[in-house]
């Protein structure tokens, strides 16, 4: 069962029932990142809840906290934003699945909108996924991204994990801040991407180039394939350079969010982003 199959049942003593907001309104030319889902997003953790509390663009529609963590986002001058309901670790515990660190905080919130590819500024980098579906590496990518000034991650509506818990978690508060393009065809974005200028450089073991040699420019967008199976081949064919990653030691792969990193700052550098 996924945290967003999961519905709380939360009895903890003392806490106020949760009042809903007026509903914040989305800008035009956006849509939600799970546009087909018709639950909560659920967001847990002390850095992933902290930033979706200090983001306005996050609708919180709940927010379960135990003392200690209420303590410490009034320490923190943490604004709540609604009204907690108080409760024991326990009850977030039995809300998650066993190996879920908590924090003491669990939110559930409507999900971010999604801008559209036209939207995207011409500058920067920018991130694609081809259906790398593990949302601990998606959410360490996502760290990843924020750590280098992306502009935005465009992933596919299917073959890739929601923007939800286990995700969101290893994402550390970067999903607060790295705006997430949810398309249904990657193909297809990254013809768009091509027609408004990016650079589009696939990553490959087998890539004809090695990243470190390739002229960069900006935009550009680096797209990282799914770990074991890589690029698809339509993806290859759209991006404009297949490149590898060439590493002196005797594995020559790495993790799909440490290559991320890794391209990130080479790309970073390259492009004179580093300052």
């Amino acid at each position: 069962m996924s945290d967003r199959d999961r519905r709380p049942n939360f009895r903890g003593k003392g806490g106020k029932p949760f009042q809903k907001g007026p509903k914040c309104g989305r800008p035009q030319g956006r849509r939600d990142r799970e546009s087909g889902s018709d639950g909560p997003v659920i967001l847990y953790g002390w850095h992933t809840v902290a930033a979706a509390l200090a983001n306005p663009d996050r609708q919180i529609r709940k927010l379960y906290l135990t003392e200690n963590a209420a303590k410490r986002l009034a320490e923190e001058n943490i604004a709540t934003r609604v009204t907690p309901e108080i409760v024991r670790p326990g009850d977030i515990d039995r809300r998650l699945t066993p190996d879920a660190v908590h924090q003491g905080l669990l939110a559930e919130a409507d999900p971010l909108p999604s801008p559209d590819i036209d939207t995207l500024a011409q500058e920067g980098i920018v991130l694609v996924l081809d259906q790398i579906t593990d949302p601990h590496n998606v959410g360490a990518i996502l760290r990843s991204a924020a750590a280098f000034a992306v502009k935005a991650i465009v992933t596919t509506a299917r073959h890739s994990p929601e923007a939800t818990g286990v995700l969101a978690k290893s994402a550390s508060g970067a999903l607060e801040l790295v705006p997430v393009v949810t398309v249904q065809n990657l193909a297809r974005a990254l013809n768009e991407l091509n027609e408004h200028g990016f650079q589009t450089v696939g990553l490959d073991s087998e890539g004809t180039e090695d990243l470190g040699k390739v002229q960069l420019q900006q935009p550009l967008a680096l797209v990282l394939g799914a770990e074991g199976k890589g690029l698809r081949q339509l993806t290859r064919e759209t991006c404009r350079v297949v490149a590898r990653l060439d590493m002196p030691g005797a594995i020559k792969s790495l993790n799909v969010s440490n290559a991320a990193a890794l391209a990130l700052y080479i790309g970073a550098s390259r492009l004179g982003l580093m300052g």
